[in-house]
């Protein structure tokens, strides 16, 4: 897998938290640089270690699926994309919590990262680096959300549904593209 791939994963995985960082931004009633470093080295690190661990966890059973591999990262990098473009089309009106503290982000942490659990997987099958692979998902990440708190605060909600949808269809485009190269 090449750099312009991993960097478009890097950016569809990381879609999840730029959301969520971009509704941090708007319930936040001060934007400090504190707060957005929160963010982003809540999201960044949970964006990298979630696919280390998907990794890990499927290239234990590499030899026993090698055969069916490209299916399995069409399904799971399909299934993601897919279910994130559902989400950014259903109208939400839920408010959003401004709270920073350590429960809170924790678990929107773990919550936007468990499509990276299994993106980490998929990369398993294939050829890559993962420590650049996670490296980079997880300087994009951060980014992002740090970006994403700046625009809630000045923007709203305008973009979230944009980014969810945008990052759905990298997703799904990965899926194909892996796919097809196995198979042709």
């Amino acid at each position: 897998m090449g750099l312009l791939e991993m960097v478009l994963i890097s950016f569809g995985v990381s879609m999840d938290a730029f959301a969520v960082s971009i509704c941090k931004g708007l319930s936040l009633e001060k934007i400090s640089l504190k707060n957005t470093l929160i963010v982003g080295l809540f999201f960044g690190s949970f964006q990298a270690i979630m696919p280390f661990i998907g990794y890990t966890c499927g290239i234990q059973f590499k030899k026993q699926i090698a055969s069916i591999d490209h299916w399995i990262a069409l399904i799971l990098l399909g299934y993601i994309g897919i279910s994130m473009i559902i989400s950014s089309l259903k109208d939400q009106k839920h408010p959003c919590d401004c709270s920073l503290d350590y429960k809170n982000m924790l678990g929107l942490s773990i919550a936007t990262s468990i499509d990276a659990l299994a993106v980490g997987i998929s990369l398993s099958f294939i050829e890559v680096d993962i420590i650049k692979g996670i490296t980079l998902i997880g300087i994009i990440t951060f980014i992002l959300s740090a970006i994403g708190v700046r625009i809630g605060s000045i923007f709203g909600t305008k973009f979230k549904s944009k980014a969810e949808f945008i990052g759905g269809i990298i997703l799904v485009y990965l899926g194909i593209r892996i796919f097809l190269q196995h198979i042709i």
